[in-house]
């Protein structure tokens, strides 16, 4: 089963959106283009795929088998389930780990979302029914559909995935075994992506 991943869908699909307008460009530039003009706007062209790859595209939390993946732009953060401390989120979903925080890049929390999520749940919840003397005009919604918009009342994505891992913690930590600090590592794809936009962009201003 491919492992679940939480991030910023709206980011998700920008981003692909931004590659597809990418590649059509890169084949039309390298089918089309002269140099050094074709070049000069082949690195320009990398140098924002680059930024939308690490910045759109990778960022996201992996829960996993045995800890939580954070996937920050340029960095890895794995964090075993005995490590978590607390999760909360303002802005952003944070992750403590003894004296460690992690800030989580993907999803966040906008003041927009939250400020919407607070009239959701403000409003309540609508239940429509047919029966009765005087039946509501509103929609009617199943069981299923009330208790979902009933646990996100008032609440934005972030939140959910906050209490997702939150349960997933608690559940996990109890299983025997050594706690285990949290790692960092660089991540070898955003660094990859860059250093090939910095190449392109070098020989561009060299042969410019």
């Amino acid at each position: 089963m491919k492992p679940q991943v939480f991030r910023s869908t709206m980011a998700w699909v920008l981003g692909w959106v931004w590659m597809a307008f990418a590649a059509f460009n890169a084949v039309d530039l390298i089918a089309n283009g002269t140099i050094p003009s074709a070049l000069v706007a082949g690195a320009v062209l990398a140098v924002l795929t680059a930024t939308v790859f690490v910045g759109c595209l990778r960022p996201g939390i992996l829960p996993q088998e045995n800890g939580i993946l954070v996937r920050n732009p340029l960095r890895n953060v794995f964090i075993p389930w005995k490590a978590v401390d607390g999760i909360h989120v303002s802005h952003s979903i944070i992750i403590e780990s003894g004296d460690d925080s992690v800030r989580c890049w993907s999803p966040q929390s906008s003041a927009r979302e939250r400020a919407k999520a607070a009239r959701r749940g403000a409003a309540g919840v609508p239940v429509g029914s047919g029966r009765g003397r005087y039946p509501s005009t509103q929609p009617q919604v199943s069981k299923a559909e009330q208790a979902a918009a009933q646990a996100m009342a008032g609440r934005t994505h972030a939140d959910w995935v906050a209490q997702q891992l939150t349960e997933t913690a608690e559940k996990k930590s109890r299983a025997e075994g050594e706690k285990q600090p949290l790692t960092t590592t660089w991540s070898p794809s955003a660094l990859g992506a860059i250093a090939a936009a910095l190449i392109l962009l070098i020989a561009a201003l060299i042969l410019s």
